[in-house]
């Protein structure tokens, strides 16, 4: 842990500046000559970039004010405001001696640009110096110490400050409780809260909201309602700390109703709804707080734009995503990495991977994110070869070298496409080209490649010589593949290995019951299941959801009397299953568990969600229009697969599953996995 003994020392770096003479060379664009020091003042906050600087530096040497601390830390502090940091350094090096203002210009900078490291090597130095660390000084190295988590150092400023006698100051006091909020040590901070003499002054706000941030963050919620109901004033940031903490804690009526209370909101508060609805999967409600947000007027941020479209991704509400795009370009909102990646996502992860390439080819500011959600999105819809070649133009054009998740896009690829031999190259070439660990996920990626394949024994031979212990995700992985190809044998390893792991997890049991039904077992099939009640061990339903007219519904695998249309529903789902069996289709009674009668089991399979679903939306729907889109919890069974294909004929509309591990284009009778998946 480090100490300020143990931070390095910081030596002056050598100048990279102009001197007199090269100064006499240099192209000046300052008209006027400048005769006192006060003058150049303005002249360097005047500067729109760090040229100007330069060009006004060359006039400082010139007119011989090499000497004036206050042109020195001017030229430091707008330096670093524009992002010219190495150049402050340069230049803060270059002057002697160095004084408080300085160096308080100078780690303020370092801080700003994130350089957190370097900023406490030079507060080092500064204690070495003649210089002497004001009110000024600490704020920023306790924020320095927050974000490198030196719990140690921050106990030995308190102390520094304490001594100093700074700690009255308001500015250095938040800092300070701040400092330990950030190093998750709120019991100090609270201590700092508590010693306060100003806490109840009404001016002293902000470290109310610091606290009541902290006791959230800590999730103590009980603490922080107590401290928001008794603070002396509070402003918006205060309801915005509070209702991010009840968001956090999955409280969401709390945060509701603090927020139907406040007295005044920011683009922060709707911000913070958005998102906080949307991270606890109430993504319709997210984007109905968005709606409202427009309604009233509210020009939201580019964060408030990016929360609503992942809602819209994740829920496949694709007409929801037009109307936001739709927004971003009549607000004239600039396409930067962030919005363009989550545009990216909600176009793909909606089924509209034509237009996602379209706003990635528009997005001129990509970062690997970006690249990544475009892979990600070709890998999602089996076009392996999009995804290849998306991976290569990135190094190439952009030099951005892929990190473990590009990887896993284009394992996840070559897994839908069935290009075996071309995973193992690219899980090779991650290992030995880049370097690169492999985690559980790529693992268990290469365990699906072969399985899926039939290649069960070497599946099974790649576990067994992993270099870390496999999870329930690699042997729920194996145990698939053992069902699609009826290997009973191995089937039942895997799941052994699973109760092992994990005795009441539900998909463990499911998955053996699914693979003794496979194959006729009926008998070991029903004994698992029952196994599985004895024990208390129950498996969530699966749900789909369908946009119709820009609202989301939400389907429940044998729900019947969930949705108030269910009569019409159940009575549509017939009349499709009824033309599909005049053109051959036969129900797969092989995916029910139980050995029931086969009108039974036909019964339990129109239950599915994705059939409710898909009978719902071609009701509500006119006929021969746009695509319809399903995003489904699970994975889709083989009978609602077959299902879709002869739906596609028969409404001549193309059908779009999103199910958990890839999309299903239905088209014309066939579908765009290929059948392999």
């Amino acid at each position: 842990m480090k100490t300020l003994a143990a931070l390095p020392k910081q030596t002056s770096a050598p100048a990279k500046l102009i001197s007199p003479s090269t100064a006499a060379r240099t192209p000046t664009r300052i008209a006027p000559a400048v005769s006192t020091e006060s003058q150049f003042v303005p002249l360097i906050h005047a500067s729109k970039v760090v040229l100007h600087l330069r060009q006004i530096h060359a006039q400082i040497l010139l007119q011989g004010f090499s000497w004036s601390s206050l042109l020195a830390t001017q030229l430091v502090s707008a330096s670093s405001l524009r992002n010219a940091i190495d150049y402050s350094i340069s230049v803060f090096s270059q002057y002697h001696p160095k004084n408080v203002f300085l160096f308080n210009a100078l780690i303020r900078g370092l801080v700003k640009n994130a350089r957190f490291e370097v900023a406490l090597s030079h507060f080092v130095l500064m204690l070495r110096s003649d210089a002497r660390p004001d009110r000024m000084t600490y704020p920023f190295v306790l924020k320095s110490t927050a974000q490198l988590f030196l719990r140690r150092l921050a106990g030995e400023l308190h102390c520094m400050i304490f001594k100093t006698g700074v700690e009255l100051d308001s500015f250095v006091e938040v800092s300070l409780a701040d400092m330990y909020v950030k190093i998750e040590e709120l019991g100090y901070a609270l201590k700092v809260f508590d010693e306060s003499p100003h806490r109840l002054d009404s001016r002293s706000t902000l470290l109310w909201n610091v606290l009541i941030n902290g006791c959230c963050k800590k999730g103590d919620i009980v603490k922080a309602m107590e401290l928001f109901h008794t603070m002396p004033g509070r402003d918006v940031a205060s309801w915005n700390s509070l209702i991010n903490g009840f968001l956090a804690a999955g409280l969401l009526d709390k945060a509701k109703a603090a927020f139907d209370q406040m007295p005044e909101k920011n683009v922060v508060t709707w911000t913070t709804m958005v998102n906080g609805f949307s991270q606890n999967g109430d993504n319709e409600k997210a984007l109905s707080v968005f709606s409202r947000m427009l309604e009233e007027n509210v020009r939201p941020n580019d964060f408030t734009v990016v929360s609503a479209l992942s809602a819209c991704a994740k829920i496949g509400a694709v007409e929801a995503g037009l109307r936001i795009h739709k927004y971003i370009k009549d607000n004239r909102f600039r396409l930067n990495a962030a919005i363009g990646t989550a545009l990216v996502d909600m176009y793909a992860k909606c089924g509209n991977i034509e237009s996602a390439s379209q706003v990635f080819s528009e997005t001129k500011e990509r970062d690997i994110l970006t690249w990544s959600v475009m892979i990600w999105g070709w890998a999602l819809h089996g076009r392996f070869q999009q995804a290849v070649q998306c991976s290569k133009q990135m190094l190439r054009s952009a030099g951005i070298k892929p990190d473990e998740v590009v990887f896993l896009a284009l394992l996840t690829a070559c897994t839908h496409a069935g290009q075996v031999d071309l995973g193992l190259n690219i899980f090779d070439s991650m290992r030995l080209d880049y370097q690169i660990d492999p985690s559980m996920k790529h693992y268990s990626l290469i365990v699906d490649l072969l399985g899926r394949a039939g290649r069960l024994n070497e599946a099974l031979k790649f576990i067994e010589e992993m270099p870390i212990n496999p999870d329930l995700v690699i042997w729920g992985t194996l145990f698939c593949a053992c069902r699609a190809h009826k290997n009973v044998e191995i089937a039942e390893f895997a799941v052994t290995k699973l109760l092992e792991l994990e005795p009441k997890h539900p998909g463990s049991y499911v998955f053996l019951s699914n693979a003794y039904a496979a194959v006729g077992r009926w008998e070991d099939a029903e004994r698992v299941r029952s196994s599985m009640q004895d024990k208390g061990v129950g498996k969530g339903p699966g749900w789909s959801h369908v946009e119709v007219d820009g609202q989301v519904h939400r389907f429940v695998a044998g729900d019947n009397a969930h949705h108030k249309d269910a009569n019409e529903i159940h009575q549509k789902l017939e009349e499709i299953m009824s033309g599909a069996r005049k053109q051959g289709y036969m129900p797969g009674t092989e995916w029910v568990l139980h050995n029931i009668e086969e009108e039974e089991k036909e019964d339990a399979l129109g239950s599915h969600s994705e059939k409710l679903a898909l009978a719902f939306a071609l009701i509500q729907t006119s006929p021969k229009t746009a695509p319809i889109r399903i995003v489904k919890n699970l994975r889709i069974c083989g009978d609602c697969h077959s299902l879709m294909k002869y739906a596609s004929i028969m409404s001549q509309r193309e059908i779009i599953v999103r199910d958990i591990k890839r999309f299903h284009h239905f088209k014309d009778g066939t579908c765009s996995c290929g059948d392999y998946w």
